[in-house]
């Protein structure tokens, strides 16, 4: 039945005009797809849509697919989640052309969802894609400063979409009211609206909540049936309502609904209070209050008083929210923390330093710990100082190290002993082969010789096992 259809569905635009706002991403959006539209490859063959939920990222997509005569095939981060999945669906669908439209829109949505351990390999795939894909591949995500999802950001271009207005909002939900013929209070919208921050599918389902149930959309109603949304808030919003809040709630449940972990909202802080504080005094107390929020958090975590928290709350939030006294809050855009950037260009040495110490301590039964203090520390003198590029040759071929863990411990030496490595090696297989055809069977390690006579000395070059 008609009255039973989820108005987000019912009233889910049709053209690009009926997309509330966004006007900055449609000015982005629109040229590429026409680009596509005029059988024309962009420079980007993909995009990513990001902002929070219920913004208009597929509608926009859907409309635009209706406008200029393409096809969506849309899956979600459960359909392509493994590297299988996505060379499987996307890459099949990457190349296919259609027989009654322009061609395919490919739609991954809530990208984000396949940053996880269990979904490794799934971004790769996806990148390998986007390099001979035909047809044009979006993508939406909530948060796409994920750190899986680093290479990916490189491939495409990034299309912010911001939270919606509340009149903009408001204006929907007054549409909606009159072609339902529902009487529906100026308040009461008011109030769907401040509860949905910005977020207009919410919206649309808690009025249809109260207006199918009841008939009509009051004030009284909807206080009653229609509740506050815990849901968690990017960075980006939970840095913007600390240093603009004017009430100490508000500043606290940025922190504790924020989506990142403390640690992090910590180094956000950190680098960019004094983007935000001008005067020195409120710099001093913002930083004071930052620190008082590391030892709460520390001592919560080690000695496991958590309800320790509270405090880091206290001091994160309604602590750096107040320390603006004596200057307002500069108008300057948030910047991304060093401490981050710096943990992500090391994240692959730190990787192979784990695998190295797991390598060593299978061979020598001690655990990593012990040896990343105590056998790493000479290996790396031996591999970067050692007069004789064969020993830690020999080293290395006896370990089975990869050539990133060659790299990591002889650094700018690694080609030397990586060239030495193939000669030890080439000069064992020469060995076995000449002896091979003297004896006519392989060599068992032993030469034979006349009894009596003992066998001269003789330089050996092939590799000879340490162990």
């Amino acid at each position: 039945m008609a009255h039973r259809i989820p108005w987000i569905i019912k009233y889910r635009p049709r053209k690009v005009e009926d997309v509330v706002d966004q006007d900055q991403a449609k000015k982005i959006l629109i040229p590429w797809i026409e680009e596509w539209a005029s059988n024309r490859i962009p420079s980007k063959r993909a995009v990513l849509l990001w902002g929070p939920p219920g913004v208009g990222k597929t509608s926009l997509v859907e409309a635009l697919a209706r406008t200029y005569g393409f096809e969506v095939v849309e899956l979600n981060a459960s359909d392509f989640r493994r590297k299988q999945d996505v060379e499987r669906i996307v890459g099949v669908a990457a190349t296919r052309r259609s027989l009654f439209k322009k061609g395919y829109i490919i739609l991954l949505d809530e990208v984000d969802g396949i940053a996880g351990r269990e979904d490794y390999g799934g971004v790769e795939a996806i990148n390998r894609i986007i390099d001979y894909t035909k047809n044009p591949i979006v993508m939406t995500a909530n948060d796409p400063w994920n750190d899986k999802l680093r290479s990916l950001r490189m491939k495409v271009s990034m299309i912010q979409f911001r939270p919606l207005g509340k009149r903009d909002v408001m204006s929907v939900l007054k549409k909606i009211c009159s072609i339902e013929k529902l009487f529906c209070e100026d308040q009461a919208l008011s109030y769907i609206v401040d509860k949905a921050e910005g977020d207009l599918r919410a919206a649309i389902n808690d009025l249809q909540n109260v207006g199918e149930g009841y008939g009509k959309v009051t004030f009284d109603l909807v206080v009653n049936l229609v509740r506050e949304r815990y849901k968690s808030i990017d960075i980006f919003k939970t840095l913007t309502r600390i240093f603009y809040a004017r009430y100490g709630w508000v500043a606290k449940n940025a922190v504790s609904n924020s989506e990142v972990d403390y640690e992090t909202v910590m180094a956000w802080i950190n680098d960019n209070m004094p983007r935000k504080l001008g005067d020195p005094r409120d710099l001093y107390r913002g930083f004071d209050s930052l620190s008082r929020a590391d030892v709460m958090l520390s001592r919560a975590k080690f000695k496991t008083a958590w309800e320790l928290l509270s405090y880091v709350f206290d001091y994160l939030g309604p602590g750096i929210a107040f320390a603006r006294k004596y200057g307002p809050v500069k108008k300057e855009r948030f910047g991304y923390p060093e401490k981050i950037k710096l943990m992500g260009r090391s994240k692959e040495v730190r990787g192979t330093r784990e695998r190295l110490a797991r390598l060593v301590g299978q061979k020598i039964h001690e655990s990593r710990r012990k040896v990343k203090s105590e056998v790493l520390p000479y290996l790396t003198v031996i591999f970067r100082y050692s007069q004789e590029p064969s020993i830690p040759a020999r080293l290395a071929i006896e370990l089975e190290l990869e050539d990133k863990m060659i790299d990591f411990l002889a650094g700018g030496r690694s080609k030397e002993i990586k060239e030495t490595m193939e000669s030890l090696r080439y000069g064992t297989e020469a060995g076995e082969k000449s002896q091979q055809k003297l004896t006519g069977k392989a060599s068992t390690g032993e030469s034979k010789r006349r009894p009596g006579r003992r066998r001269k000395p003789s330089k050996d070059t092939r590799f000879k096992p340490l162990f």
